[in-house]
């Protein structure tokens, strides 16, 4: 609540009807506006540094996966293994720059989702409110500030109301300043308390902010736990493919191999060991997921912010404009003299107020007085009105124009109090005294005998759940120092206001969505106790069983706190304070929950900074509480929450999907190396290093691609979200020992077979054209139960026959495209000797086509033993 500004009369958009105003105080006009727009450009700030693509790409070569294959190509170099080597380059650069590419697609995307967001700010034109974007603003025009708001170009104050602005991005100084009428304010700085009008003085580069724009860049935020996770399990896998690589090497040597054969092996080994996919398509997923979210109306600002979502089990949530439209009318007014009904639609100001006499009376003046305490302004725009400011504020502007209140001069205001989280009301010293609008249990202790009546009539409006708003007013300036004195002083009660703020259509589906994921809900609203409840059960949001608490009344301990909310029937903690909403999140946390808290003010900053997942309103809520966000809802929903929430879970089990896929190509690559080793090459190899190679960029990336970003399915909000590390006990069996142990059992089963069927004998020397056969058959069934593997991946739980072939696209085109590689790679002569197989025969084809089918049988017998297992659990 702030600085009253001019308003338009009924239909005209002029300020005639409400009283005129200086033309120092119209600001510029709009024509003057255009005029310097065109002449200095637009207000773009200076964007921050962002990392170069050279370096982006020198990254992707020299993670730890790169570095180990450059050695093993420097270790096949020196072998005498220059194709090998040359290979392992090729792929290297190839994989780097497919990453390369996926994550700064990814970045791009990012930029560009935030701009879906542009600031605003609002200003002064032609003597009207009106918002414009950030890079409008020119030189002279006439910008007014409220708490939360982002300062978007250098300005001079010129009027203030216990401003206070947050410069810690600029100097470093984490107490805010207090800025005085004539004081400059800096571009990239946060209004934090109080209110203002300011005149720019500078705009873009031509701003103090360009000129330090080292100073501007944040700092590192934390590895995020999927960050944290990713780096553990690229650490393992290394570790593991040198070791037994070196091992393995080491034992073949052991059984008679030379030492170029067994630099081989380590070589093959590792390589076969390292899922050189994995972190370009672990970026695409989460890339993928944020772009979902966008269409979803949920901006996300970091892209490992995704999977955290899915995670969620807990979500505070605001009233006001999340889980009811923010869409106010003043319905009813309540005075000492008796009530007064008001009729209207929307913003216009086309209506009127039905009552006794004297109630309309008063009504009016409480009506007139409210609107000197706010800034809010119902604006016509084209053959429609609509809300400039807060909602609330519009509403009591249109209060005003609906019942024919005069409304004071803005420049007739003397003092002024903002309105503040802690205090709860704001206040307009004018003459003839001091105009109160606030919280009636904030201003009723300080009012006449009418506020014993008054307490009926609010706990009956919020019972009905309209929002409650005293409007007092005493004859003395109560203004002292930017504060109200209350302490010796009678307030007369003129009205208490019920404002409609109808709910959203989508929130109960939401609602219901959430308790079937598991998913418990808090709302955490200013808003008084009853009117608070009304609205949570007529959503479903409070069901039998459900706790209503007071911000004040919650208990002193975290713990109690904690168990206090935590209930599947939901809660209402009413009259919280920012403080409060910290705390909620950080008991909610200490019980294990991962919290996804909503805010739109500036102090709600904090808690939003705590919670697992901070979520900002980009529509109402300020600059402060986005910058402090993980995720933006541009409308304002709270369905999108929970869209979100749902394309969290899917990204998670993405990344759980094609992990499963590469470490069980990985154990099928393994398996020939370890035979051949183990039987001291009685048993040949059966397939090679290039071929290793073959199989995991030639022929498995496409595929892992495509389960980066298999769709949502229908039961992704069915059941808790599973709050564990990515790779678990669970999904390293099933690669491992399920669909890894069956692809290698095959694949080494059909060359022994093509084998013996040759005419070779163990121990012996197979001939060129044998081997050739047998490699090609073993190539090829890795490859085809791949093929059949990708499809099993889709799901943890459902068989293949329970899944909609079609429902992925992209992993059917990914199928063919491998399909195709793998007819190239064995058909293609100079391709073919160049990797070490040859074209299979029919029986060698028959084991391909039915190892796809006995993979897909034993993944679905695992799948039916696992799901009767949890039955019986």
């Amino acid at each position: 609540m702030t600085i009253a500004r001019p308003m338009p009369s009924r239909g005209t958009g002029s300020a005639a009807e409400h009283g005129g105003v200086t033309a120092a105080r119209e600001g510029l006009t709009s024509v003057e506006a255009a005029r310097r727009l065109a002449a200095d450009g637009p207000n773009e700030l200076p964007a921050a540094r962002r990392t170069p693509a050279w370096r982006l790409l020198l990254a992707q070569l020299t993670h730890l996966f790169a570095v180990m294959l450059w050695v093993a190509a420097v270790l096949a170099l020196l072998a005498g293994l220059a194709p090998l080597a040359l290979a392992i380059v090729v792929i290297v650069i190839l994989n780097g720059v497919f990453a390369f590419a996926q994550e700064y697609r990814a970045d791009r995307a990012a930029q560009r989702l935030r701009e879906l967001l542009p600031a605003r700010v609002q200003v002064t034109r032609d003597g009207q409110l009106m918002s414009v974007e950030a890079r409008q603003l020119v030189r002279g025009d006439l910008v007014l500030l409220a708490a939360g708001d982002k300062i978007s170009a250098d300005l001079t104050v010129q009027i203030g109301h216990g401003l206070a602005v947050d410069e810690s991005m600029l100097t470093g100084e984490s107490v805010p300043v207090r800025p005085q009428p004539g004081a400059d304010l800096s571009a990239g700085t946060f209004v934090v308390q109080g209110e203002a009008e300011a005149t720019v003085t500078a705009i873009g580069n031509a701003t103090r902010l360009a000129g330090i724009q080292a100073l501007t860049e944040s700092a590192d935020r934390p590895d995020s736990p999927l960050t944290v996770e990713l780096h553990r399990l690229v650490r393992i896998i290394a570790i593991i493919a040198v070791a037994v690589g070196v091992s393995l090497a080491g034992v073949s040597m052991l059984f008679g191999l030379g030492l170029t054969k067994a630099l081989l092996f380590g070589v093959g080994v590792m390589v076969a060991l390292v899922p050189e996919g994995l972190l370009p398509t672990v970026t695409l997923s989460l890339a993928r997921g944020a772009q979902r979210m966008a269409h979803g109306n949920a901006l996300v600002r970091r892209l490992d912010a995704v999977e955290t979502l899915g995670a969620t089990t807990f979500v505070c949530t605001d009233k006001t404009g999340t889980l009811t439209m923010n869409q106010m009318s003043v319905q009813e007014v309540w005075t000492p003299a008796g009530t007064v009904v008001v009729d209207g639609e929307g913003y216009s100001p086309e209506g009127s107020g039905h009552g006794p006499a004297a109630a309309m009376e008063l009504a009016v003046t409480a009506a007139a007085g409210a609107v000197a305490c706010v800034r809010g302004r119902a604006v016509r725009k084209g053959d429609r009105w609509v809300a400039e400011g807060d909602p609330m504020e519009v509403a009591l502007d249109v209060l005003a124009r609906r019942l024919g209140a005069t409304v004071v001069d803005p420049s007739q205001v003397t003092e002024r109090v903002s309105f503040r989280s802690e205090t709860r009301y704001s206040a307009a010293v004018m003459p003839g005294g001091t105009s109160v609008i606030g919280a009636p249990d904030a201003l009723l202790p300080y009012c006449n005998s009418s506020a014993v009546a008054a307490l009926a009539a609010v706990d009956e409006l919020a019972g009905r759940g309209r929002r409650v708003l005293a409007i007092t007013r005493s004859t003395e300036p109560l203004v002292r120092d930017g504060r109200l004195d209350l302490t010796t002083h009678v307030l007369e009660l003129l009205a208490v206001v019920g404002l409609e703020d109808p709910p959203r259509t989508d929130v109960q589906p939401a609602l219901e969505a959430c308790r079937t994921a598991g998913v418990r809900i808090a709302m955490v609203t200013g808003d008084h106790a009853a009117t608070a409840t009304a609205i949570a059960r007529e959503v479903g949001l409070l069901l039998p069983g459900g706790i209503v608490v007071n911000g004040a009344d919650l208990p002193a301990g975290d713990e109690e706190l904690g168990a206090l909310l935590d209930r599947p029937e939901g809660a209402v903690v009413a009259r919280v304070t920012p403080a409060d909403k910290l705390r909620i999140a950080r008991a909610l946390r200490a019980r294990g929950h991962v919290v996804a808290m909503t805010g739109d003010g500036v102090n709600d900053a904090p808690a939003l900074r705590e919670a697992d997942v901070g979520v900002a309103m980009g529509a109402s809520g300020s600059d402060v509480a986005r910058a402090s966000a993980d995720l933006v809802l541009l409308d304002d929903h709270f369905a999108s929450i929970v869209t979100a929430i749902r394309l969290g879970r899917a990204t998670f089990s993405n990344v759980r999907r094609f992990l499963t896929y590469h470490l069980t190509d990985n154990v099928a690559e393994l398996a020939p190396f370890a035979v051949w080793a183990l039987t001291g090459s009685s048993i040949p190899l059966a397939i090679g290093v290039l071929q290793v190679l073959a199989l995991d960029i030639g022929t498995d990336m496409l595929p892992a691609v495509a389960l980066g970003v298999e769709a949502p399915g229908r039961h992704a909000l069915e059941g808790p979200a599973r709050h564990r590390r990515i790779v678990d006990r669970a999904l390293l069996f099933r690669a491992f020992a399920v669909l890894g142990a069956t692809e290698a059992f095959l694949s080494m089963t059909a060359f022994v077979t093509v084998l013996l069927g040759a005419g070779w004998r163990y121990g012996d020397t197979p001939s060129t054209s044998s081997l050739a056969a047998a490699s090609g058959t073993a190539f090829a069934v890795i490859a085809v139960a791949q093929m059949a593997n990708a499809f099993a991946c889709r799901s943890e739980t459902r068989p293949v026959t329970r899944l909609a072939l079609g429902s992925n696209r992209a992993l059917l085109v990914a199928v063919v495209v491998e399909l195709a590689l793998l007819l190239a790679f064995l058909g293609i002569p100079q391709l073919s000797h160049l990797l070490g197989g040859g074209w299979p025969s029919t029986t060698g084809w028959l084991w391909a086509g039915g190892a796809a089918v006995v993979l897909l049988t034993v993944d679905a017998i695992a799948k039916n033993l696992r799901r009767i297992r949890g039955q019986r659990g």
